[in-house]
């Protein structure tokens, strides 16, 4: 046998294995796992602008919309206001908020 035809050989060899090996699955994952695969959408970016609490009424402004628990707006739905943070759902996943850290203003000596 030639070294051409060794080679001749062996490319049709890789030729016709290599799309049998892309087609294999993992022999790790659960079956059926593959359909059930779900892209993760990024977590918006929600700004919790401030907190207002009193006897009567719990408010949360969420991206410059005040909402009451309970309430929904663009897919966010409030669950619970408490002092320090806010928790909510979005499209589904909960999330809590935090209001932005205000900024430490030092005396000069």
């Amino acid at each position: 046998m030639t070294i051409q035809r060794l080679w001749q050989q062996l490319l049709v060899l890789v030729l016709l294995v290599s799309p049998a090996a892309h087609a294999l699955q993992d022999p790790t994952r659960p079956p059926g796992s593959a359909a059930h695969s779900a892209t993760v959408e990024p977590a918006r970016d929600l700004q919790l602008g401030s907190i207002l609490l009193s006897a009567q009424r719990r408010v949360a402004v969420i991206g410059g919309v005040a909402l009451q628990e309970g309430d929904s707006h663009d897919g966010v739905r409030v669950r619970h206001i408490y002092s320090d943070r806010v928790e909510v759902t979005d499209r589904g996943q909960p999330r809590v908020l935090y209001p932005e850290p205000l900024p430490q203003v030092r005396k000069i000596p």
